[in-house]
């Protein structure tokens, strides 16, 4: 039940009586707050940020300022606010104009006042659960990230990056080389520069060269740099990234994708620090520590013949194994409102939006392929689809099919992720309805609810 609502009243007193009807549905513990303008409401929700739910009238506003206005004001402010737009009439075409610019429900203030305000309080409830998780997920996320600010860049509240964490501060002043392993999308470069800033509280060169983007011939130009003549258009001398990143990092990445020749150069400087221009005959010596990073299997490339051990063995001084987003499910929701907030902040008109429950348990349910970067794509085109301030699954438009990850590890981690797809799919097919899905499944609700769980404890 709400416990505190702000009420923008307009001059002539038109909510008053809309106030009142507001404390006898919340009971008497309720505190309804109104206000005569619209400072007046920013200023009571930043002294009183408590406050569950703004009331205001769409159309006469505070009177100098019209509830449009008053609706934008606040979703600046407080963008994921549970805002009720109000009307003496209306229709359909000014419920879905309401509820565009940014309100979680309309009504029309008559005579039947009492039975509105109870079906908006007991439809926002949902909602204002999901608020205050989210909040309290949130208030954890920035409590751990001011334990140490050099990881603000990662958002997560799950043992497994809690671990990661624990890694990157035990390495971060030792200075020898790091291997970051992890699938495609799982924050790898994030990682070496949470690794680097950690290093270094004073600024230093972060410098990163993308393996996969350079055949080697330009690539060994790109690492080492090359002397004037050196090739033809080589009309001047340039410095490569490893004298860039002197005193810094220089992060490799997709360093799976070189070949047996060119990692025989890049163990050379692994091992005694030294380099050679391309074109040049003296030695050149890097001070920079190498961070590598790759989604390759890098043992059993070495199996295969296709990668240097001994080039594994100078990298892996310590082996970070970055978690596929299926197997740290707490931090899928964060990690979704984290985007909507960024999304909102790049543009505004996109700013409130909150995700509906079944939206997140079909998140909570999805395989990520993709990891963070799939997670983030689907976010941000979600919040451009969605036409209220609620994010549904058919928003989210997932589709299982689209690029499922190969089952991993042994028959019963394989199992369970199985169950995970079908649980997933299952869900989208039925749109998020988690009694629906059960049916499809042949599963009671209560055995759905329970395997998903199941799902996503493990």
């Amino acid at each position: 039940m709400l416990s505190r609502v702000l009420v923008l009243d307009t001059p002539a007193g038109d909510l008053q009586s809309l106030s009142i009807v507001f404390e006898e549905v919340c009971g008497p513990e309720a505190v309804v707050t109104r206000v005569r303008s619209c400072a007046a409401m920013l200023d009571a929700l930043s002294a009183h940020p408590a406050h569950e739910l703004v009331v205001l009238d769409y159309e006469l506003g505070d009177g100098s300022t019209s509830g449009a206005e008053a609706l934008r004001s606040l979703r600046e402010h407080a963008p994921d606010l549970p805002v009720v737009g109000v009307a003496a009439k209306g229709d359909l075409d000014l419920a879905m104009q309401v509820v565009r610019a940014g309100a979680a429900d309309f009504f029309v203030r008559d005579d039947r006042l009492q039975d509105r305000i109870s079906t908006v309080v007991t439809r926002l409830a949902p909602t204002l659960r999901l608020l205050e998780e989210n909040r309290v997920l949130s208030r954890h996320t920035e409590a751990l990230q001011r334990e140490d600010p050099v990881f603000r860049e990662l958002i997560w509240v799950s043992p497994a990056m809690r671990s990661v964490i624990d890694t990157i501060r035990r390495v971060a002043s030792v200075p020898r080389p790091v291997l970051i392993q992890g699938e495609r999308g799982t924050g790898k470069e994030l990682v070496a520069r949470a690794l680097h800033d950690a290093a270094h509280p004073s600024p230093r060169p972060f410098v990163v060269v993308n393996c996969a983007a350079f055949p080697e011939a330009l690539l060994e130009s790109e690492l080492f740099g090359h002397e004037r003549g050196a090739f033809t258009g080589a009309d001047q001398a340039s410095p490569g990234r490893f004298e860039q990143a002197k005193g810094g990092t220089l992060f490799l990445d997709e360093l799976g994708n070189m070949g047996l020749g060119f990692q025989r150069k890049i163990l050379r400087v692994v091992e005694y620090g030294t380099f050679t221009p391309v074109g040049g005959r003296r030695e050149l010596h890097s001070d920079a520590r190498i961070v590598a990073a790759t989604n390759a299997d890098l043992v059993e490339k070495i199996r295969e013949g296709l990668f240097l051990a001994d080039l594994y063995d100078r990298l892996a001084f310590e082996v970070i194994h970055l978690p596929p987003l299926r197997d740290r499910p707490e931090d899928v929701v964060v990690l979704a409102e984290h985007f909507m907030r960024h999304f909102g902040q790049e543009v505004p008109a996109f700013r409130g939006k909150r995700l509906s429950q079944e939206a997140i348990s079909q998140l909570e349910a999805y395989p990520f392929a993709g990891n963070i970067r799939e997670l983030k794509t689907i976010i941000e085109r979600a919040v451009y689809r969605d036409t209220t301030n609620e994010l549904t699954s058919v928003d989210l438009g997932l589709s299982t099919h689209a690029s499922l990850p190969a089952l991993r590890g042994g028959f019963k981690e394989q199992v369970a992720q199985f169950q995970q797809r079908l649980l997933a799919e299952a869900l989208r097919k039925e749109g998020g309805n988690q009694a629906a899905a059960a049916r499809r499944l042949d599963l009671t609700y209560h055995q759905f609810r329970y395997h998903l769980g199941k799902v996503k404890r493990s």
